[in-house]
């Protein structure tokens, strides 16, 4: 084991090379769902995996999708992570890969391409990386179905899951999120002349409206629970009474019970016009990552920063939701937020401090020897 005193000089030793490598990733565009572009920037990501642990990467591809896993044979931890964005093909031409002072900008430079090259930064800084597993998925932003079932399989296999997704702005690591679900509604009317006869439609738009006041009262300020009409969609010309509309919903809440709670009222809900046919796709997508799950690798995170010589993170609570929530639903020790320092995630203006990178890469190193080193 390479001494504790020294992984955050050898990190600050690697920092140039870790900015370089920052800027290949950025550069090679992963967009969600395009298969050509993932393929291409697992290759990238596959050869640094390699590189560290000494192994080759299984390619698990799902509907296309090509996933990465390193396993171990007895797996103590496993680290994990996407290489997806939210960014559609062609983005870095508009908005390349550019460092100016200490800030790193780019698309998905922050969420979380840098926390990528500090995993890796970090597997090398590790004496031994048989226990430690890899996955990186790359349908994260999309919801995860193809992953979902390959992330939840390694997390029961491991000791403990660390999740490089981006810290919070001020270098929090995250030991609760909001969980999520997403829906479809769906309402079925009758065209006709909206001119000549319109009431002999029956409106989809008009009643979707009642749809969209009836979501919104679901919601709970006091719990912090959010629902949230987004897309909608109706109506085919001008002239005809629309005979279809769709909504889709975001919901987010803290605990379990008010998820369960929005979904059952969505499921309840029903159509206020005569004659109008309401159906309900979708439901809950992640499970709130709890505490409880979260703390106790936490106190390990800060002893193991204090062992480098930095100050103890604190612990966050991020309303988004990761494939940590996954993983930390089913009862495994589960630490989110262990990537890049930075911020702006999903927007033009994403950034992160590169000077933080070589700090936030040893700081995981010292975490998995820590948990290696935990008796089980």
């Amino acid at each position: 084991m390479r001494p504790l005193s020294a992984m955050r000089r050898a990190a600050h030793e690697d920092a140039a090379t870790m900015v370089d490598r920052l800027g290949e990733l950025v550069s090679c565009e992963s967009p969600p769902g395009s298969i050509p572009h993932l393929r291409a920037c697992a290759d990238l990501v596959a050869g640094w995996g390699e590189a560290v642990l000494g192994r080759p990467a299984r390619r698990v591809v799902r509907d296309g999708l090509p996933h990465l896993l390193w396993s171990a044979r007895d797996q103590r931890v496993l680290l994990l992570g996407h290489f997806d964005t939210v960014w559609p093909a062609g983005t870095i031409r508009q908005w390349p890969f550019a460092v100016t002072g200490e800030t790193a900008t780019g698309p998905g430079v922050y969420d979380m391409k840098a926390g990528i090259v500090q995993m890796f930064t970090a597997l090398g800084l590790v004496a031994d990386t048989s226990r430690v597993g890899v996955l990186l998925t790359c349908d994260e932003e999309s919801g995860s179905a193809t992953s979902r079932t390959l992330i939840e399989r390694q997390a029961l296999r491991s000791g403990a899951v660390l999740v490089c997704e981006a810290s919070s702005p001020t270098g929090g690591l995250k030991v609760a999120r909001k969980g999520g679900s997403v829906y479809r509604l769906t309402v079925r009317g009758k065209a006709a002349h909206a001119g000549v006869e319109p009431q002999r439609g029956v409106n989809a738009t008009v009643e979707i409206a009642h749809q969209i006041l009836a979501v919104q009262a679901l919601a709970s300020p006091s719990e912090e629970t959010s629902v949230t009409p987004t897309v909608l969609a109706g109506g085919t010309t001008t002239n005809t009474v629309p005979e279809a509309a769709t909504l889709a919903v975001d919901v987010r809440a803290w605990t379990r019970d008010e998820l369960e709670r929005v979904d059952l009222g969505i499921r309840r809900m029903a159509t206020r016009l005569p004659e109008a046919v309401l159906s309900v796709g979708g439901g809950i997508n992640r499970y709130p990552l709890t505490p409880d799950v979260a703390l106790p690798l936490l106190t390990m995170a800060q002893a193991a920063a204090k062992d480098i010589g930095l100050p103890p993170p604190p612990g966050a609570h991020a309303p988004g939701a990761s494939d940590g929530n996954f993983t930390g639903a089913l009862g495994v020790p589960t630490l989110d937020g262990l990537g890049a320092v930075g911020g702006g995630a999903h927007a033009r203006g994403e950034y992160v401090d590169v000077r933080a990178m070589p700090d936030r890469a040893a700081l995981l190193a010292a975490l998995i020897e820590q948990v290696l080193a935990t008796p089980t």
